[in-house]
């Protein structure tokens, strides 16, 4: 309707200055003045088409800077799948003393760009189609921020993305999005069969269908993180969203949300900047050699360790919060596996398939057993990957994680080892069982190391190692983990007393990384 205004009074202004004279052109006169012209037409799909590639820009960001600060500087690390190589970083996420521009990346630089995209969309549109799907892709992107912090901007932020709004809630801030996917599947429901411009779309080619499921699988992801302090919505929307009428959730790779960014990040920041900023991590490396797990050669390169009689040294990553290492050193542990051209994932059958497991598991209806999801999550996963062995895989009952020894002898792990095995057991008591799922999910979603974080803070799973070195005890006591982001500072200034009001949603009540968000309330944790 706003755009069909403005459509009116400029094509009403043109109007009037033909009629005031009588040199005007003749094809200028028998135009409709009511009707959008082509070149109107081109640039709003233009418009359209950018606003919504623009966003999907920002759900795993596509940005090589920003996809280093989001992914391999924090969710990285906090997801015990990344950790640093570069020795000029000294405060950094993983020795919990960040410095402040670390801090409101997620915060700063997803939340406005994403609201702004959105507000173009509209603007551009009144498709249902492209509007709906961008609703999708709002929620994906933005719900990253609010786990990551608690309670942000969103009903109430400006259509220009100004962060200069009350926060709300985080509850509020899930009801919303949970109404949003609705509504987005709701009018994406009768387009199911149909395509849109695959230049709008860098995910699905413009499949409509591809979209619900998405939809429905988000709503899935939120539904179980909820579960601890909202069972019964948790449960009822995690029943809706499964539901084949409502378009139902992925089920196979084919279902899987990917993007393909010009250069894949990770490879730029794990191979060409500085030799490698970063490298894998100690914790999951530790889990897959335990389990001796044919995945292992897919997502890792081998170490460049050599043994005493000069055989290479295997799979080691680096253990969270280290002190810096010498880059030539750190460059010897195990790198990602990933090339220039290999795709950003933004969720997987393999995850889907272990939220239906965990739901089975606390007697929900998900159209199948826990033991089914949680095999078809293994099976996914490794059909993903391109590994073999699965069958053999899910039939180990003994094989336990590492304990991890470091390759230098400097920061290996004297803590007790996880005892968790791979195959699943029904005569397991509920813990068991719901651990072996959280870590048999947390190695299938690598390396989405926010959403491994969120989970790891929901469950306490997998048994992630605490840092090796704890720089900032005043904020993360001793032999504990971040449990959320601190809002950037420069926000008190801009937006002070928001803020402030929005720490009661906290527990406690104030801006530590110590205190926990709505969601995060497990009592066994």
């Amino acid at each position: 309707m706003r755009k069909s205004i403005i459509k009116f009074a400029l094509c009403g202004g043109m109007l009037a200055g033909m009629l005031a004279s009588c040199t005007g052109d003749y094809m200028d006169y028998n135009t409709n003045p009511y009707e959008a012209t082509k070149d109107q037409m081109d640039r709003d799909a233009y418009l359209t088409r950018s606003a919504l590639t623009g966003m999907q820009g920002y759900v795993i960001p596509t940005d090589v800077l920003l996809n280093q600060f989001l992914e391999a500087l924090l969710g990285g690390p906090y997801g015990g799948y990344l950790a640093e190589s570069n020795s000029g970083f000294t405060n950094r996420f993983s020795n919990y003393n960040q410095s402040q521009d670390w801090v409101g990346k997620l915060y700063k630089d997803v939340i406005p760009n994403v609201y702004a995209n959105y507000a173009q969309l509209e603007a551009a549109t009144e498709d249902p189609v492209y509007l709906s799907v961008g609703k999708v892709v709002k929620v994906a992107a933005i719900l990253r921020v609010t786990d990551g912090y608690g309670p942000i901007p969103y009903s109430q932020l400006g259509a220009n993305g100004d962060l200069t709004a009350p926060l709300d809630t985080q509850k509020k801030v899930y009801e919303t999005m949970l109404n949003e996917l609705d509504e987005a599947v709701t009018a994406l429901l009768p387009h199911r069969t149909e395509t849109f411009s695959s230049k709008a779309d860098k995910v699905y080619s413009g499949k409509v269908e591809n979209w619900i499921k998405l939809a429905n699988s988000l709503k899935l992801r939120m539904a179980m993180r909820m579960v601890y302090v909202d069972s019964t919505t948790a449960q009822a929307k995690a029943v809706e969203a499964v539901d084949l009428e409502r378009g139902g959730v992925f089920t196979s790779n084919d279902d899987n949300a990917t993007i393909q960014a010009t250069t894949n990040p990770f490879r730029v920041i794990m191979y060409e900047y500085n030799g490698g900023d970063s490298r894998i991590a100690a914790d999951i490396t530790a889990y897959m050699n335990g389990y001796k797990d044919p995945r292992r050669e897919k997502y890792f390169v081998e170490s460049t360790f050599t043994t005493a009689d000069g055989v290479k040294n295997g799979y080691h990553g680096i253990r969270l919060g280290t002190e810096p290492l010498p880059s030539e050193t750190a460059h010897k542990y195990s790198n990602m596996n990933v090339e220039a051209n290999t795709k950003l994932v933004w969720m997987t059958a393999a995850e889907v398939a272990f939220l239906r497991a965990e739901g089975a598991l606390r007697g929900w209806n998900m159209g199948g057993t826990a033991e089914s999801f949680y095999k078809k999550g293994v099976e996914l996963s490794f059909s993903q990957w391109g590994a073999s062995g699965a069958d053999a895989y899910l039939e180990d009952g003994s094989s336990l994680p590492d304990l991890y020894k470091d390759p230098l002898g400097t920061y290996s792990y004297n803590g007790s080892q996880p005892t968790i095995t791979i195959k699943y057991d029904n005569s397991a008591v509920f813990e068991t069982n719901l651990e072996r799922v959280i870590t048999q999910k947390w190695i299938a979603i690598f390396p989405l190391g926010n959403e491994a974080w969120a989970e790891f803070r929901r469950t306490g799973y997998p048994r992630l190692m605490t840092a090796a070195v704890n720089k900032n005890k005043a904020e993360v006591p001793e032999g504990t983990f971040p449990r959320r982001l601190p809002y950037p500072q420069d926000e008190y200034k801009d937006n002070g007393t928001n803020v402030q009001n929005a720490l009661q949603d906290l527990k406690p009540a104030n801006d530590r990384m110590s205190s926990k968000v709505w969601w995060d309330c497990n009592p066994n944790i």
